[in-house]
């Protein structure tokens, strides 16, 4: 007989609760009918980031997809007014992609969304376990001894 593999057991955790999240966000957003996968919310969210409108190449590597998964992402987004593209002033071949007025009232909504799919998933924790995950997830997230703050995307 083997013996119990902890590790095995560890990621097999960190798959069902991944799973789980994706679930009760994809249900958080739905709650609030925008008609925008998580997927596209993601998308939304990065551009956010950007101080100016980045190109689709910008937003792929970012978001570490294929140009071709960008592309699918801003088509459905600008047809729902999301999002517009928009001429590079200093390149016309260049098109970037900017948020809408309605873009960014969806992302107000989806910080909603997300903040309400959290609170659901750390009801269970109490305060303490809540900043022992943190530390946990930091560790996990940007290695150990970086020095950095937590993420927020």
């Amino acid at each position: 007989m083997t013996a119990p593999d902890p590790d095995g057991l560890l990621a097999e955790q960190l798959l069902r609760l991944t799973r789980r999240v994706h679930r009760i966000q994809k249900r958080h957003l739905e709650h609030r009918d925008l008609g925008i996968t998580p997927a596209q919310s993601r998308l939304l969210r990065t551009l956010a980031h950007y101080e100016s409108p980045p190109r689709m190449a910008d937003l792929a590597e970012r978001l570490e997809v294929v140009p071709r998964a960008v592309t699918t992402l801003v088509d459905g987004l600008e047809t729902a007014g999301k999002v517009r593209r928009v001429p590079d002033p200093a390149n016309r071949r260049v098109t970037r992609i900017e948020l809408t007025d309605d873009g960014r009232a969806d992302l107000r909504e989806l910080h909603g969304a997300r903040r309400s799919a959290a609170e659901e998933i750390l009801a269970p924790l109490s305060e303490e376990q809540r900043t022992a995950l943190g530390g946990l997830l930091d560790t996990l997230i940007d290695g150990p001894d970086t020095g950095r703050g937590r993420r927020t995307t």
